[in-house]
């Protein structure tokens, strides 16, 4: 019996997590599962780093799943997201296929490794209306007036998590907790990791490939269609900085720019997202992103 039933393959944008896992999918006739909160929208492709031709290896189609499974306009929240793994996950599973898991939405992550049951909780928007407009203060300050176990794994920097947080504890009043059936993963995790310097090269070079290439006509495509500046903004990154752009609210060298800091700022916390999953328990490999895959098969067979 195997000790291991499936692969996760993760790290910093740009690190190449997608090329390993195609490339480790072809030599284990294995399924991709994205976890990657951006990758579930259509229409979402350059800026999202779908790299979907990767997904082709000497001519034959990596299977992957939970890539372009919602409209932009919905609201896909971690549960959904929970929702469609476990569907996903069990289809691979009872076709007796390896099922390798890529992203670096360190949030889904640690939902399905520590199966997160609060995901389940239905979102609020009446509360959510109510809570958006206070101060981080008040916010930490109405979060400490409730406590029970779900307390310890709120991230209460962020006023985002704080807002769910609030949510959940106020659902918990009147109603039991929903029950999801979570498969008991027991995952050989590889994180591709690369010095801060090179890390930062690599995200230049390919925000600079993606620019030249049609992502700038992909965000300029998503307002023809009319989706909201608020809208773009919220997705983030690529889209929030470009469409600034586009709208005339930056010039191209601040658009460059700014959005060039908060990639970097962002891959900063995806490694500190990983780093706290191995604090907390998690057994996590560091690999060079030209790491032997047949390493990785000898290590997962």
């Amino acid at each position: 019996m195997k000790k291991y039933n499936c692969i996760i393959i993760t790290g910093t944008t740009a690190s190449g997590k997608t090329k390993l896992a195609c490339q480790l999918a072809y030599e284990l006739n294995a399924e991709i599962i994205s976890v990657d909160s951006r990758q579930v929208y259509r229409g979402l492709n350059i800026g999202a780093g779908k790299d979907l031709d990767e997904y082709v290896i000497k001519g034959k189609a990596i299977p992957y799943h939970l890539i372009d499974i919602a409209d932009i306009e919905e609201n896909f929240h971690l549960y959904k997201f929970i929702e469609h793994f476990i569907e996903a996950y069990s289809d691979i599973v009872s076709r007796n296929k390896t099922v390798i898991i890529c992203g670096g939405t360190g949030l889904y992550l640690d939902a399905i490794l520590k199966q997160h049951y609060y995901a389940a909780v239905p979102v609020d928007n009446d509360l959510r209306s109510k809570l958006i407009i206070l101060s981080h203060d008040e916010l930490m300050k109405t979060f400490n007036s409730y406590q029970n176990e779900f307390s310890q794994m709120v991230d209460s920097r962020s006023s985002k998590r704080l807002i769910r947080a609030i949510e959940i504890f106020e659902f918990l009043k009147n109603n039991n907790l929903p029950k999801t059936h979570f498969p008991n993963l027991n995952p050989f995790i590889y994180c591709i990791e690369s010095d801060r310097g090179e890390r930062r090269k690599k995200i230049t070079d390919r925000l600079k490939n993606r620019l030249e290439n049609g992502m700038i006509e992909e965000v300029n495509n998503l307002i023809k269609l009319g989706y909201s500046a608020d809208r773009l903004e919220f997705l983030g990154l690529e889209y929030k900085y470009i469409s600034f752009y586009i709208l005339g609210k930056l010039n191209y060298d601040e658009m460059f720019s700014q959005l060039e800091t908060a990639i970097h700022q962002f891959a900063k916390r995806q490694m500190t997202w990983f780093r706290k999953m191995e604090r907390e328990g998690q057994k996590i490999n560091w690999i060079a992103h030209d790491y032997p895959i047949q390493y990785i098969i000898k290590n997962y067979k």
